[in-house]
């Protein structure tokens, strides 16, 4: 299929599937915005609610020449930015009459913060009984480790997976992205359309409750259960326990993962490095001898990759149906021509006028397709229009300011 066959039942008067629905946004870090990032993306309508003059996702680095935070223009796109401390006078009291208009709340600070101000999930379920209210959080909104603060890298210690990454034998290692963040958001993104689902048949809304922790080992392939039934698997590193070869090979330039998953594979495999008779041999033929027979396998692919480029090994393999890529780097990826057909990379206006190429959405929708439509506000952006949306007067505008709430 190409691409125009793909769109060609394409609407362009919406912003995507879930034009309609407006989220607001009470977060901080990354679980928390990028949940609400994935929802903008979808068409939401995103009101990112933060402390006046917020610096949190200003840190570097920048994006190249735009003087702006990779972090804020990643996982704000596509939003709408009010400054409102919810910790003033005025701000509660302003930020439920924004969520009687509102479809979704999400926030991710300690659990119990945001009852403390006033705007916790019952006091806005007061104002909007069939709201969803999505609460992002290290270890829940209950249970004995409820309290306790969470980022990424801790939850992954927790969680049971650094200790499961790595190379055998050295220490743990935790993910280089923020994966229980990004785990936790998508989590939170399904939770929130479950609930709006619910919504919309049965007229009641919810309190989501999404813990980075549960997310996590629930995207931990089954290891949780194996572990609790005492058959925990060993540390691997870039093997796979259960198949051989399926690994990542030294070329005379760079490195190539090969994985062969099936004994037809190991075939076509022994014929590329010009071992036929490998194909059936004793301790070669079937995946259960391979396995028993590890390091000879690694051993044979390894000499016969580190003879050759990248490249070629790439190439070769791919020619006869097997998997086999080449270990780019981002830079790399982000010159294929593959990921800019897909949209990965969209040239974007920032908010101080600057371009830069960000990450675009990874669902496509033939009907309703989705794009970054804009760059991350600066905060506080949209104060006095989304203000003006709430029908506050300039009196009610000045005591807001006097308390320095906006």
């Amino acid at each position: 299929m190409d691409r125009e066959s793909f769109y060609a039942r394409a609407r362009h008067d919406v912003p995507g599937p879930m034009d309609g629905i407006k989220v607001l946004d009470v977060t901080k870090v990354w679980a928390g915005p990028m949940a609400t990032c994935t929802l903008a993306d979808l068409g939401a309508e995103v009101i990112r609610v933060e402390m006046p003059g917020n610096r949190e996702g200003l840190m570097p680095p920048e994006l190249p020449g735009t003087g702006l935070s990779w972090m804020r223009q990643t996982i704000n796109r596509n939003k709408r930015s009010l400054g409102l401390d919810l910790r003033k006078p005025g701000g509660p009291e302003t930020f439920l009459r924004l969520a009687a208009t509102a479809d979704v709340i999400v926030e991710n600070y300690l659990p119990g913060t945001l009852e403390r101000w006033g705007v916790g999930y019952e006091q806005c379920r007061a104002v909007k009984a069939d709201l969803v209210y999505v609460s992002i959080s290290g270890f829940g909104q209950y249970g004995p480790d409820a309290g306790r603060p969470g980022y990424d890298p801790a939850i992954q210690a927790a969680a049971g997976w650094m200790a499961f990454n790595g190379d055998p034998g050295r220490p743990p290692m935790r993910a280089p992205t923020f994966l229980a963040d990004d785990v936790a958001a998508l989590h939170a993104v399904i939770g929130t359309l479950a609930a709006l689902r619910h919504r919309d048949t049965t007229g009641a809304g919810q309190h989501v409750d999404v813990s980075m922790l549960d997310a996590l080992l629930a995207t931990s392939d089954g290891h949780l259960t194996l572990a609790a039934g005492g058959a925990a698997a060993p540390r691997t590193g870039n093997q796979v326990e259960l198949v051989v070869p399926a690994n990542c090979y030294a070329c005379a330039d760079g490195h190539v993962y090969i994985a062969v998953a099936l004994d037809r594979q190991w075939r076509a495999l022994a014929e590329a490095i010009g071992r036929p008779g490998l194909a059936r041999a004793d301790g070669f033929a079937t995946n259960a001898e391979r396995l028993s027979n590890r390091d000879a396998v690694n051993a044979l692919v390894a000499d016969w990759c580190a003879r050759r480029s990248a490249a070629e090994v790439e190439s070769a393999l791919t020619a006869r149906g097997l998997i086999a890529q080449r270990v780019r780097t981002f830079a790399e990826a982000a010159k294929d021509p593959h990921v800019h057909e897909r949209d990965m990379l969209q040239e974007t206006e920032l908010s101080n006028g600057a371009t830069a190429p960000l990450t675009g959405p990874a669902v496509k929708f033939s009907h309703t397709p989705t794009r970054v439509r804009t760059g991350a506000p600066a905060p506080g952006a949209h104060t006095e229009e989304i203000l003006d949306g709430l029908g506050l007067d300039a009196v009610a505008r000045d005591s807001l300011r006097a308390s320095g709430a906006i």
